[in-house]
C-alpha cells in the first residue's frame, strides 16, 4: 500500500508543471511523510455543482495547476460534446493565490481544444465575469475564485451559456470527462491564442448597472466601505462615482487586493471580527451606513447605527433581502420574487401583499437565477440579485448601488433602513432569523449528526411542537432532492429550521427563523427580545438533538 501511494505521488510529481507544488510533493516523498501524501493522494477533488474548490497545494485532493488543467479539458470535452465547438469560453479570476495562473492554463486548454478563449483583463468580481458571458455571446464562463474561504484555498466556478452556474447534469458529465482524462501531456495546451480583453467589457458592466437606479433617485447616502482585501474596491468606486453618490470612505488596511487576507481571520463579512475595521472606520467619520464585499464582490454586506450594540450593527442577509424586496416594490417592480429556502419566509409575504410571484428554490444563486420570469432573488448569505437581465447571478456591486439608494430615498425622508425594517415587521410580523453553524475538521461529524436527526428527529424544539419534518434527499413536489432537513414547528409561535450540510465549506448549517406577531409599534422591541429568546432556545435544543 506504501508503495503504491509514493508510487502513484511519483507519477504526479513527474507531470506536474507548476515548480512550488511540485518541490512541496517532492520533499514529501523524499521526507516518507506517508500521512501528508495519504491526505493528498486520498481520491481526488470532487467536481460539482460548485464547481471545484479546495486548499492550495500538490496532488489530486488540492487545488493546483494540474487539478485546474484537467478540470478545463474536462469542460471543454463536455462543451464540444454539447455542439458547441469553436464557441467562446470567457474566463475571469480574482486577486488569491494561483488565480492568475489557473485562469491562463483554462485559456490554453480551451484553446488547445479548439474552442476560443477571452480572459478578463486583470483581477475583477465575480459578478463582472458572469455578466461578460452573457454580453459576449459566449458558450460557457469560468471564475477562478473561492470567494470567502480561508487563504490557502482556490476555486474553479463554471458558468453556462445563459450565464448562469451549473447544475446537474451538467456537472455530472462534466465531471464524467474530467475522469477521461488520462495525463496532463494528453491536453493540448498552446503558449498563445486567446484573446486578452481589455475594459471595454468592464465598461459595459458599468454601463448595465443604469439600470439598477431609477432616474433622479436620491444619491446623498454617505458610507464607509470595505472591499475585504478583495477585488471590489475599484468597480464599486468606479460604480458610485458613476451614478453621482458621495465618494465612500475606504477602511484602507482592507482596500488593496490581498491573497493573505492580513487583517482577517476568515474573510467573509459575516464572521466574527472581520467586519471591526469597518466599524472603527464608521466611528470617526460617521456615515450612514457601512457596506462590505467579500473577496470576490458577489457578496454585499450592510451595518447599520445601532446604539445598543455598540455603535454599529451588521444586518442579516434576510433582513437584506427584505428591505431590497420593499424598495423594488416600491419602485414598481414586476415578475417572480425567489429565495433559497434556507431564507427567511418574509419575501413571500412581501411578494404575496405586491400581488407578484414567489418561488423557493434549493440553496446557490445556481437555482435562484433559473427561475422563471425572475425579477429579484436573494438568500441569506448575503447573496443579491437585483437585475437577473443583466447578472444572472448574485452581485455585490449592483446589490450596494441599491441599498445606497433606498438609503438616500429614506435620509431625505428623515428615516433609516431600520425604520423600514420596523415597518416590515409590523405589517408583516418580525421574522426573526438566527443560524447554528459548526465548523469541523472531521467531515464524519457532520454526517454523524445528519443521520443522528433522522434516526431520532425531535418531537419539540424550544417548547414548540414539531407539526412537519421533512427529509428533503427525497425531494419535495417543487424541489429536486438534497441533503437536508426541514422542520416547521407550531405553538405560541410558528418556526421553521432547516439543517444541511454546507456545499462549499466544512460546516453543518442550520437555519432557524421563528414569526413574532406585532400589533404596533410600541410592541417591536419586546417582540425583538421574544424572538431572540425562542431562537436561543431553538439552538440549544436543536444541537442537543444533533449531538453536536
Amino acid at each position: 500500500m506504501q508503495d503504491d501511494l509514493i508510487a502513484r505521488a511519483q507519477a504526479w510529481l513527474a507531470e506536474d508543471p507548476d515548480p512550488e507544488t511540485a518541490q512541496e510533493l517532492a520533499a514529501l516523498i523524499e521526507a516518507g511523510d506517508t500521512a501528508a501524501l495519504a491526505d493528498r493522494f486520498s481520491g481526488t477533488l470532487q467536481f460539482g455543482t460548485a464547481g471545484l474548490r479546495g486548499e492550495i497545494g500538490a496532488g489530486p485532493m488540492r487545488m493546483n495547476r494540474s487539478v485546474v488543467i484537467r478540470a478545463a479539458a474536462g469542460l471543454a470535452a463536455y462543451l464540444k460534446a454539447q455542439g458547441h465547438a469553436g464557441g467562446l469560453v470567457v474566463v475571469g479570476y480574482d486577486a488569491r493565490y494561483k488565480s492568475a495562473d489557473f485562469a491562463r492554463d483554462t485559456a490554453a486548454v480551451m484553446t488547445g481544444a479548439g474552442l476560443r478563449a477571452a480572459v478578463l483583463p486583470r483581477p475583477l468580481p465575480t459578478p463582472v465575469l458572469a455578466y461578460a458571458i452573457r454580453h459576449l455571446g459566449a458558450v460557457a464562463g469560468v471564475e477562478v475564485t473561492a470567494s470567502h474561504n480561508p487563504p490557502r484555498d482556490n476555486g474553479y466556478k463554471v458558468y453556462l451559456g445563459d450565464g448562469s452556474q451549473i447544475v446537474s447534469p451538467a456537472d455530472v458529465e462534466i465531471a464524467a470527462e474530467i475522469a477521461r482524462v488520462s495525463t496532463l501531456a494528453s491536453v493540448p495546451r498552446p503558449e498563445s491564442g486567446w484573446e486578452q480583453l481589455g475594459d471595454e467589457v468592464l465598461e459595459a458592466y458599468l454601463a448595465r448597472t443604469d439600470a439598477v437606479l431609477t432616474p433622479g433617485s436620491a444619491r446623498g447616502v454617505r458610507t464607509v466601505y470595505t472591499a475585504m482585501h478583495g477585488v471590489g474596491k475599484d468597480v464599486v468606486l468606479a460604480a458610485f462615482a458613476r451614478h453621482g453618490f458621495p465618494e465612500p470612505v475606504l477602511v484602507a488596511e482592507q482596500a488593496e487586493p490581498d491573497p493573505a487576507f492580513p487583517t482577517v481571520a476568515f474573510p467573509n463579512p459575516e464572521e466574527p471580527g472581520a467586519m471591526d475595521l469597518a466599524f472603527a472606520k464608521a466611528a470617526e467619520v460617521g456615515p450612514d451606513v457601512v457596506i462590505a464585499n467579500d473577496p470576490d464582490a458577489d457578496r454585499c454586506a450592510v451595518a447599520v447605527p445601532d446604539a445598543a450594540a455598540g455603535g454599529w450593527r451588521m444586518l442579516r442577509g434576510d433582513e437584506v433581502g427584505a428591505l431590497l424586496a420593499a424598495h423594488l416594490v416600491h419602485k414598481g417592480a414586476r415578475g417572480v420574487f425567489a429565495e433559497s429556502i434556507v431564507s427567511s419566509s418574509l419575501l413571500g409575504r412581501i411578494a404575496q401583499a405586491a400581488g407578484l410571484g414567489y418561488e423557493e428554490t434549493l440553496t446557490g444563486f445556481k437555482w435562484i437565477a433559473r427561475v422563471e420570469g425572475l425579477r429579484y432573488g436573494y438568500e441569506e448569505a448575503l447573496g443579491y440579485c437585483v437585475d437577473p437581465e443583466g447578472v444572472r447571478d448574485k452581485d455585490g456591486i449592483t446589490a450596494a448601488l441599491l441599498v445606497a439608494e433606498l438609503a438616500s430615498e429614506l435620509k431625505e425622508q428623515g428615516r433609516t433602513l431600520t425604520d423600514l425594517l420596523d415597518d416590515l415587521a409590523i405589517e408583516h410580523g418580525l421574522h426573526a432569523t438566527d443560524q447554528l453553524s459548526v465548523r469541523v475538521s472531521d467531515l464524519s461529524v457532520i454526517a454523524s449528526a445528519m443521520a443522528q436527526l433522522r434516526a431520532q428527529p425531535p418531537v419539540a424544539l424550544a417548547g414548540l411542537r414539531v407539526s412537519s419534518a421533512e427529509d428533503l434527499t427525497r425531494g419535495t413536489p417543487s424541489l429536486p432532492p438534497t441533503d437536508g432537513l426541514r422542520y416547521y414547528l407550531e405553538g405560541d409561535y410558528a418556526a421553521r429550521v432547516i439543517v444541511r450540510p454546507s456545499g462549499t465549506e466544512p460546516k453543518l448549517k442550520c437555519y432557524l427563523e421563528v414569526v413574532v406577531p406585532v400589533a404596533d409599534a410600541p410592541d417591536l422591541a419586546a417582540a425583538r427580545t421574544r424572538g431572540q429568546e425562542v431562537l436561543d432556545a431553538i439552538k440549544k435544543d436543536l444541537a442537543a438533538a444533533a449531538g453536536i
